[in-house]
């Protein structure tokens, strides 16, 4: 029995393995076998723990060559590994949010529906502080859901952290994608984006806020007074799935309309639409905000309509002037060109 380094067929292995020498009547060692196969056992280690490194590196987003021309193949690669780090993000998200499920549900999702919700508190000071009396205030609101289904509280529960683990990892999941694209851009394109992931982010976070905070109490507290009928026969108990669904598209929904200036500004440098555009059509779209102030906002009087339109009168007010901004630089550009 010899201890050494492992020699088969020309091939000198670095690692030290067992020799066994076996003699028969020819003299003749018959233990490289052994030793073969325990080299190649530690090579295969030493392959897995290289493999183990490289899958680490994708995850931790080590640094790339973005200047190296990719294949077709090479960019469904790039694509997978983004996807997969987006994933991860979303599943941490995911997790946080469903440990903490029942604070949640108790102190954010149910608070629109109840009467104690701090919106309905920052309206009546409203009204009274503008000489307005009650006229804010919204009617007092207390809706009970009910379960109809065996899995309702548990899937409800798994919806609640989907869209929770979705909003906490927005920036992340919208910086992955923008440097998936970032590659494909020139570098006035990108010069011009500078900063693009926070005023993204900000503008979805001020729409999921105005859609929790603002639209949601409008809704529930509307659709939780309104009667249908005098003898009372109705009595409305919604359904938990159907409270969380409302509220989370609420939230989404606000927080991709919120977009509104930065898909204009989008469009803009494309050439698909001009700040003389939106000036042409501006009075059309205040009608149409109007009347969709008019739909969410329960009282009738004109006061309320105006405090929920006036987010979305502004949103397309600075849609107008960033448009603006990319008709006079592409004016200058077009000069300097000439």
């Amino acid at each position: 029995m010899v201890n050494g380094p492992c020699v088969h067929r020309g091939f000198s292995f670095a690692s030290t393995c067992l020799k066994i020498n076996l003699f028969i009547s020819s003299n003749k060692p018959v233990g490289y076998s052994i030793c073969v196969t325990f080299a190649l056992k530690q090579n295969r280690v030493a392959a897995t723990e290289e493999t183990r490194k490289q899958f680490f590196k994708k995850i931790a987003n080590s640094k790339q060559e973005e200047t190296v021309e990719m294949s077709f193949i090479d960019h469904l690669e790039a694509l997978r590994w983004h996807l997969v780090r987006a994933v991860i993000a979303w599943v941490v998200a995911f997790v946080g949010v469903f440990v903490f499920i029942d604070w949640i549900f108790d102190h954010i999702i149910l608070a629109p529906s109840q009467a104690t919700f701090v919106t309905y508190k920052w309206f009546c000071q409203l009204g009274r502080t503008l000489q307005l009396g009650d006229a804010l205030c919204m009617p007092p609101v207390d809706m009970q859901l009910m379960g109809t289904t065996v899995s309702a509280p548990f899937m409800s529960a798994l919806s609640i952290a989907m869209v929770g683990g979705f909003v906490i990892a927005f920036p992340y999941l919208f910086w992955e994608l923008w440097r998936f694209i970032k590659p494909a851009l020139s570098p006035k394109e990108i010069r011009y984006s500078r900063g693009s992931i926070v005023w993204v982010s900000l503008c979805f976070f001020t729409g999921a806020a105005f859609g929790y905070f603002m639209l949601a109490p409008f809704t529930f507290n509307f659709m939780a007074n309104f009667k249908l009928g005098t003898t009372g026969a109705y009595r409305y108990i919604p359904s938990l799935t159907d409270y969380i669904d409302t509220l989370t598209n609420m939230i989404l929904g606000c927080g991709i309309a919120f977009e509104l200036p930065v898909l204009a500004l989008v469009l803009a440098k494309l050439g698909l639409i001009s700040a003389r555009v939106l000036k042409n059509v501006r009075k059309y779209a205040f009608v149409v905000i109007l009347i969709l102030a008019a739909i969410i906002t329960p009282s009738p009087d004109w006061t309320s309509q105006i405090i929920v339109a006036m987010p979305l009168l502004l949103l397309y007010e600075i849609s107008v002037v960033l448009v603006a901004r990319v008709d006079r630089r592409r004016v200058k550009e077009e000069k300097e060109w000439e």
